[in-house]
């Protein structure tokens, strides 16, 4: 290894080691108040999930099949950020072949977010900018083949760190490690190329959302017989902004805990990684996919009434826009 790569194992020790510490030294209260909110919003987007696969129309419609996708994402992302998180402040190691699926599992829905996001707006850009071809490009063929790309855009980078590990290595699946990302990284290229992916799915997105967005104002301007559709796409890609600065700030973690970590303090470092890890990877990935959901006219009364345990009959109506 070069200066590079030993620096970053050596600043990995040292958060493992106060880890340690937080952990045998103080209550797990922080802990316990970061699983359950995982674990609350894992089953709120359960329950939406299957608010979404109740009707036929949520199954067939693309908005709400990428709606639904998003859904699944997030949730899986939770898990697994949560066993991570759990695994790191325990100070303990796994075989590295669960380790290398665990940080596939992770780091795919964690570019697959901002990704999902710009599909959903292509859609709702196609469907008010190209109404009359809407129906046959945004198909449920093409809706699972956009779904395809994202998983291969989101895992291709830690496939390709997973691979150059066990060709640095013939052994590396044998061995146990810590799990975090930065021990898959055997060259200090790699850490590189990863910030890079992120840059250019980040910026990428952006580009995508603030086109569409865009488009759509003009046409909701412009338009007379499908103003009220327009409008609504217009809020919707607005949302999609106002998720896409979520995403922003999970994309922050790293490079807000690399700071963190050059203080003095390792209480001070602890505390504020807690914060950093709530606030900013947890609460956005749990916030999204409800306020999409219940801001749906078509989705929201049929999630109240699952919520309500059908105290209250509720018939929505989903259109093709």
């Amino acid at each position: 290894m070069d200066g590079t790569n030993s620096s970053s194992q050596q600043l990995l020790f040292v958060h493992q080691q106060m880890f340690q510490v937080q952990l045998n030294e103080g209550p797990l209260t922080r802990l316990a108040v970061a699983l359950i909110m995982a674990v609350l919003f894992i089953c709120i987007n359960c329950l939406l999930l299957f608010t979404l696969s109740s009707k036929q129309a949520f199954r067939e419609t693309p908005r709400y099949v990428l709606f639904s996708h998003m859904l699944c994402n997030d949730s899986i992302q939770l898990l697994f950020t949560s066993l991570l998180y759990i695994l790191v402040m325990s100070y303990l190691q796994i075989h590295s072949a669960a380790c290398s699926l665990a940080l596939f599992v992770s780091s795919a829905t964690f570019l697959n977010a901002p990704l999902n996001l710009a599909l959903m707006s292509l859609e709702r850009y196609v469907a008010i900018c190209f109404p009359l071809q809407h129906a046959s490009i945004a198909t449920p063929a093409a809706t699972a083949v956009g779904i395809l790309i994202i998983w291969f855009l989101g895992g291709v980078n830690v496939v390709i760190d997973i691979l150059y590990a066990v060709a640095r290595d013939g052994s590396f699946f044998s061995k146990s490690m810590f799990c975090t990302r930065e021990r898959i990284f055997m060259a200090p290229w790699q850490a590189d190329v990863f910030q890079g992916f992120n840059a250019f799915y980040f910026v990428a997105v952006t580009l995508i959302i603030v086109f569409t967005y865009i488009s759509v104002m003009v046409v909701a301007r412009s338009a007379s017989s499908n103003k009220e559709s327009a409008k609504k796409a217009h809020r919707t890609l607005l949302l999609h902004l106002i998720q896409l600065g979520l995403c922003l700030n999970s994309f922050l973690y790293g490079i807000i805990e690399r700071a963190l970590a050059m203080t003095s303090s390792s209480q001070l470092f602890m505390d504020l990684r807690y914060l950093n890890y709530l606030f900013v990877l947890i609460l956005p990935r749990c916030l999204s996919p409800l306020i999409y959901g219940l801001r749906d006219d078509a989705v929201r009364p049929l999630f109240l009434y699952y919520v309500r345990c059908g105290a209250q009959k509720v018939k929505p109506v989903v259109t093709a826009h």
